[in-house]
């Protein structure tokens, strides 16, 4: 009998070590440091982009929340400098972003992507619009000046000697957009990305667009958070610039 016990003791130890040394090999999964909710303040040109920028982050980082308000640039800048709450901040131009840094609300801001103006019309063209001329002649709204679009648009008519007055100068692109595409508008003029896709406008590249760019630039409004620099990351990253590519922005 102390035979069979003791070979029963040696069979127990035995099996012990052995799912101890199964257990020890294989570590737990690190637990991903970032969760919480993540604020972005982005123009309103980059909506669609970043919802999508937004759902792939959050599946890498399934902790954290994205939420993102999107309007015109210097908008986002005011409510930043009046106390508003965000972690990152992306604008539709360097010069918004510029005030931004002045006024210390974000740091670090790189450039992350670029856009193009495009004359937007009705579907169909009731107004008949095929050059940058024809904008002095038909009900056309565009950008406030103090936008990124507006300020673009302005460049593009002065460069092209066309003079235009506008029936209306909107606080953001998509407010333009939407005002063509409800036939409010025979043209305005917004970004390219904002027409893709759109079955209620057509759209043609003016003449002299290429020699206006707009470089969007993103910044950290909270420096000491690590959602933010990891977000700021991957829009910098091959995933992010891959997403913003496929919504027609170009490269920085």
């Amino acid at each position: 009998m102390r035979i069979l016990a003791r070979a029963a003791l040696a069979v127990t130890a035995a099996a012990a070590l052995t799912l101890s040394g199964c257990s020890s090999s294989e570590e737990p999964a690190a637990a991903d440091p970032l969760s919480g909710e993540l604020t972005v303040f982005a123009a309103a040109s980059l909506q669609d982009a970043f919802d999508d920028i937004g759902e792939a982050f959050t599946k890498a980082h399934p902790n954290l929340r994205v939420s993102a308000r999107y309007d015109g640039s210097p908008t986002l800048v005011t409510q930043l400098q009046e106390g508003a709450d965000a972690d990152v901040l992306a604008t539709a131009d360097e010069r918004t972003m510029a005030t931004a840094v002045e006024a210390g609300v974000v740091q670090d801001p790189k450039l992350f992507a670029s856009n193009t103006l495009v004359v937007a019309v009705p579907a169909g063209n009731p107004g008949n619009v095929d050059s940058l001329d024809d904008l002095a002649h038909v009900t056309t709204v565009v950008c406030a000046p103090e936008v990124p679009c507006g300020a673009a648009a302005r460049q593009l008519l002065s460069d092209a000697g066309v003079q235009v007055t506008p029936a209306s100068q909107e606080q953001n692109v998509s407010a333009v957009l939407t005002k063509v595409a409800a036939g409010e508008a025979d043209a305005g003029l917004v970004y390219a990305t904002d027409v893709a896709g759109d079955s209620k406008v057509e759209s043609f590249v003016p003449d002299g667009a290429a020699d206006v760019v707009n470089h969007y630039p993103i910044a950290l409004a909270d420096p000491l958070s690590e959602a933010a620099s990891a977000f700021m990351g991957f829009v910098l990253g091959d995933d992010g610039q891959k997403i913003l590519a496929e919504h027609g922005f170009g490269a920085p």
